[in-house]
């Protein structure tokens, strides 16, 4: 049996609409206020996308920019695995529109459904084509329009999402003690209820009275999902952290999905880490779902809290409910 080859990150990217929404803003769409949001949420601002402009346009953004700082030809792609619950359209997916607007002619690709986990899920999956030898440069995106699927009349879901698009290059690593180093996933679809949008698939295909109620919205039992979040988010760090003989005092960073402040913190708190291992930047950003953690990463980059060797953390629970963990030594 041949060897496995270990899978890292080497390159990182994102991209934000440039129109910036305020809690100030939304007071004048919805009953709600600075106060409330930031008190409840971590939120102060984040950024919508212009109508027209969709996922594959945000997640083509990212790629080129990723592409370009690391001096990789569009053509020397292997795959694109596309994270995101807002595709363009049901079909042809979005990894095909962006290979196509990136020019990626070699590449094959497809989308992968795991809502806030979608990104940390694509990143295993490109991980495995590359630990097995058979792709040497894959692109892992997440990329959402959360505000094609919000309610502005729902004071209580529309003030916590904004848009962008995150995206890295994954490429063999050199050693197996750097790079991904474990993965751990997991579903729980007994709570699929709770964060969901009941429209537009084939159990409810889109007709006018799906519209009339409101059906192609993203609905939510937010204290439910807040209750699961908080305790699984920890669950989920401190389980893979054990799995590796390892505490929170070897990990450099956590960047954690950005989908409450309070979330974040009480898996903190629960690691015993200080917020200098911690990445939070939901108060610029919002929830922008598939994107969060890789806008999380390009952040930590640019803010140079991230050197080569640093055990780094991504965890993050999304509606399905979807869970996952990837711990990884940053290799660049």
């Amino acid at each position: 049996m041949s060897r496995r080859i270990a899978a890292k990150i080497t390159g990182v990217a994102g991209y934000l609409p440039p129109r910036v929404v305020r809690n100030a803003d939304l007071e004048k769409l919805v009953d709600t206020n600075d106060d409330w949001i930031r008190t409840r949420t971590g939120i102060r601002e984040r950024h919508y996308a212009e109508p027209g402009v969709a996922s594959s346009h945000l997640g083509a953004e990212a790629a080129k920019k990723l592409l370009s700082a690391n001096g990789v030809n569009p053509e020397e792609i292997d795959l694109i695995v596309v994270a995101t619950v807002t595709p363009d359209m049901l079909f042809p997916a979005t990894a095909c529109l962006i290979q196509d607007r990136i020019g990626a002619k070699n590449a094959w690709g497809f989308d992968l459904s795991a809502a806030c986990s979608g990104f940390p899920y694509a990143l295993t999956v490109g991980a495995q084509f590359v630990g097995a030898g058979t792709h040497k440069k894959v692109l892992v995106i997440g990329t959402d329009v959360m505000t094609s699927i919000l309610n502005f009349k729902d004071r209580a879901t529309c003030v916590l999402f904004g848009d962008g698009a995150g995206a890295v290059l994954v490429e063999a690593s050199e050693s197996p003690s750097e790079g991904i180093l474990d993965f751990g996933h997991d579903i729980d679809g007994s709570g699929g209820m709770n964060l969901y949008m009941p429209g537009g698939g084939s159990l409810h295909p889109s007709t006018a009275e799906t519209v009339e109620k409101g059906m192609h919205y993203v609905h939510q039992e937010g204290q439910l999902v807040f209750k699961y979040a908080v305790r699984r988010m920890s669950d989920l760090a401190c389980r893979i952290l054990e799995r590796n003989s390892l505490t929170s005092r070897d990990l450099a960073l956590v960047v954690p999905h950005q989908a409450n402040l309070r979330i974040i913190r009480a898996m903190q708190e629960r690691l015993g880490v200080d917020d200098s291992k911690v990445l939070v930047n939901i108060d610029r950003y919002g929830n922008t779902t598939a994107g969060t953690i890789p806008l999380g990463l390009m952040d930590a980059v640019n803010q140079k809290r991230l050197k080569k060797g640093d055990l780094v953390l991504l965890v993050s629970v999304g509606a399905g409910y979807t869970t996952g963990s990837v711990l990884m030594r940053w290799a660049y």
